[in-house]
């Protein structure tokens, strides 16, 4: 199992993105904000997926 507190997401795309969408700086709290938030949507998808008695996650598991 990974650590819980890695960075899932790319900070300088991350970074890139609010930068092109919004023309605004991006704080060094956001990625692990981010990360944990993402965190939380796998466990969810993760608990679909098993439900439907599946081993794989599929992009239906996070709605």
């Amino acid at each position: 199992m990974s650590d819980s507190k890695e960075v899932l997401v790319v900070t300088s795309e991350l970074k890139k993105y609010i930068r092109s969408t919004a023309y605004m700086s991006t704080s060094a709290n956001v990625a692990p904000a981010l990360s944990d938030t993402i965190r939380n949507l796998c466990d969810q998808a993760i608990e679909n997926a098993k439900a439907d008695k599946r081993k794989t996650v599929m992009d239906r598991d996070f709605f």
